[in-house]
């Protein structure tokens, strides 16, 4: 046999695509060694590592033989990038050059080699395993240390090897004579990789709720929040607890479900930010003031997703608001509204998950002093002026509830003694409010999962308003100057506040709750 067919994958976007590798060989010939099928650099330098590998584990190298080899990565008009393929090459030309056989339906082979053998951990190995299972195949190899990870799909057989020559011994077909009587003895064999169970670890919390003195307001504003997948902002002066109070929100959120669990985990690894196996927490990003256009929302040469994708399921954090380039900020527009983002290149395009909760937090002026009873405010209008206006008014509109971050008197942080509730009886309510919402829209036309999600359609079913509620938000709106999405905004957030309280109904407290959190100036 000169020719051979084996299936590998690499990352695309978010998801994995099947690769076939082709290898053809030309005997009694000079020299030439030929990888086509659009392959980057590391796709083009396989053929050093997989040579050497080769030569290290015992084979003859195809560098060394008179013989012209062309390897096809297909489908030809996808752009192959990484070191996916390694493993697959290697084995495609130990079978084209009859060196081992073997069946290769039904598998697929990911792993990158080094020079000696061994396999190394690649990127997207959760995303390339659902593909292989969907597509059908049966078995999958692939490094050790991406096994574990792999193992989270069902109905395939993941095996997680150490090196190329544990492969070889797996896959191996030994020679037999006529009779069918072997001529050469069984190699061992790889154990299949046990399935990866979603356990939820019990976290150990730095700081809790009850240790923040004061501040109820924001931790009320915080809860309601976290209840209905509300974005918020904190406005006040420096050193009052606004980034602690963002950073214990997280730990009030409620567990992943299972599907969440594997989107978050596939996206991180597809990044290469995973550190375990599987993701289980929502997860907490807090980009720098500095983070460009790119790093927030996605793109790039190769379109990479962004900040509010890595925080879908979970928490984006925007320190310093205001601070944020007006690019930045007015990018945000889409992943809020939408919960989605779409990235269009000359390249192609690509749109990504972002549904996350925003929390912002702020200074109410650029010396941080405005309002505050300690210290006067240095800030000339002008200044004043040119900050407000660094949020726009549909950024400010997209954001549900504003609260104010005040200083805390110093008795009370002298005070050892815990008066605030803790993060457990707070995450306990949210658990609660999340469940009622669960409910809720089991039966829902689309898949919803907080009130914050509803559309202007959906609002009409699952939170109506009887004439005396209906007449108050009108009339307040009117004096207000609510946008339309204000306007709708306010309803979802009065539904979170009523199931909270455990409420079928929206009263006419639960709507002026909600209008309170609307900021004071726009």
């Amino acid at each position: 046999m000169s020719f051979s067919r084996i299936y590998s994958a690499q990352t695309h976007l978010l998801k994995g695509k099947i690769v076939t590798v082709e290898v053809d060989i030309t005997k009694k010939t000079l020299h030439s060694f030929t990888l086509v099928g659009l392959p980057d650099k590391a796709v083009d330098e396989s053929k050093d590592r997989m040579s050497s590998a080769l030569k290290n584990s015992g084979y003859e190298s195809p560098k060394n033989q008179n013989q012209k080899i062309v390897i096809s990565l297909s489908p030809a008009d996808l752009k192959k990038e990484g070191p996916y393929f390694d493993l697959a090459i290697a084995l495609a030309y130990l079978l084209s050059a009859e060196e081992i056989n073997f069946d290769p339906e039904g598998r697929i082979f990911l792993g990158e080699l080094s020079l000696n053998g061994e396999l190394r951990p690649i990127k997207g190995a959760l995303p390339l395993t659902e593909v292989a299972k969907k597509l059908g195949f049966k078995e999958i190899f692939l490094p050790i240390e991406n096994a574990s990870e792999a193992a989270l799909v069902d109905g395939i057989t993941i095996y997680g090897a150490k090196n190329l020559k544990e492969v070889i011994d797996h896959i191996y077909i030994p020679k037999r004579d006529r009779k069918g009587n072997l001529l050469e003895k069984e190699r061992e064999r790889i154990s299949p990789h046990p399935k990866t169970e979603i356990i939820h670890k019990e976290k150990t919390n730095n700081i809790d709720f009850s240790d923040i003195k004061g501040q109820e307001g924001a931790k009320r504003g915080l809860e309601i929040a976290a209840s209905g997948g509300h974005n918020i902002a904190m406005s006040g002066p420096p050193g009052t607890g606004k980034t602690m109070l963002a950073r214990v929100f997280s730990q009030i959120l409620p567990d992943l479900d299972k599907d969440d669990c594997l989107e978050i985990t596939g996206i991180h690894s597809i990044v290469g930010l995973l550190e375990d196996a599987i993701i289980t927490d929502p997860p907490f990003r807090a980009p720098h003031h500095t983070a460009s256009y790119v790093s927030m929302i996605g793109g790039g040469v190769n379109v990479k997703p962004g900040e509010v994708t890595l925080a879908h399921r979970g928490v984006l954090f925007l320190d310093e608001f205001p601070e944020f380039e007006k690019k930045v900020l007015e990018s945000l527009r889409q992943p809020l509204e939408d919960n989605i983002v779409s990235i269009s290149r000359a390249k192609g395009s690509a749109i990504f998950p972002s549904n996350f909760i925003l929390v912002a937090a702020m200074n109410p002026c650029p010396c941080g002093n405005k309002g505050n009873k300690q210290k006067d405010c240095i800030c000339k209008q002008g200044d004043l002026d040119r900050y407000k206006r660094k949020l726009s008014g549909p950024i400010m509109d997209r954001i549900d509830i504003w609260v104010t971050v005040q200083n805390v008197d110093y008795e009370k942080l002298s005070n050892d003694i815990q008066e605030g509730e803790k993060t457990e009886t707070i995450k306990q309510r949210v658990k609660n409010a999340r469940e009622i919402q669960n409910k809720r829209f089991r039966n829902a036309a689309r898949k919803i999962n907080t009130n914050s999600e509803m559309n202007v359609k959906e609002l009409n079913i699952y939170a109506p308003l009887d004439e005396a509620t209906k007449k108050l938000l009108n009339q307040s709106a009117e004096r207000l100057q609510l946008s339309a999405r204000a306007y709708h905004r306010t309803i979802k957030l009065a539904r979170t506040i009523a199931d909270l309280e455990g409420s079928e109904n929206i009263t006419q407290s639960h709507i002026l709750e909600a209008l309170q959190y609307r900021p004071r100036e726009n």
